[in-house]
């Protein structure tokens, strides 16, 4: 059996576009696009997760809001269980650490870039929830 992996993202909506981050780092799915975020440590909530990795790889203050959805998808090194959160910045601007690139992105244009597969539900989510939008 493998192993689950959980982890959150956050999906940070400003001026009616979206954050989207490349990772980086020679990790795996290098080059991909993601919502930030990562693992849920022991004793943690997704919540408190998300916030403390918000922290560590973008040095951001984020408020953490609306959950959106959790998805699961199998990759070859696990089973990587994602919870993601509508999340707003408190005065910070990211700094890139582990990202190749952030980028601002309108909801209509999110499926244009590649997605880690595991965030791909939670972009389409998205993608219908602001259809109205630009």
């Amino acid at each position: 059996m493998k192993k689950r992996i959980e982890v959150t993202g956050a999906v940070f909506l400003r001026d009616n576009l979206i954050l989207a981050a490349q990772r980086g780092g020679g990790k795996a799915l290098d080059g991909f696009w993601e919502f930030p975020g990562g693992k849920i440590e022991p004793g943690e909530s997704p919540e408190q997760a998300l916030a403390r990795e918000l922290r560590e790889e973008l040095q951001v203050d984020a408020t953490i809001g609306e959950f959106l959805t959790t998805t699961e998808h199998e990759y070859d090194f696990g089973i990587v269980v994602l919870s993601t959160y509508f999340c707003e910045l408190n005065g910070t601007e990211p700094v890139l650490s582990e990202h190749k690139e952030v980028r601002w992105v309108r909801p209509k244009d999110l499926e244009n870039l590649q997605w880690a597969p595991a965030d791909i539900p939670a972009v389409r989510l998205i993608r219908h929830r602001f259809a109205d939008q630009g």
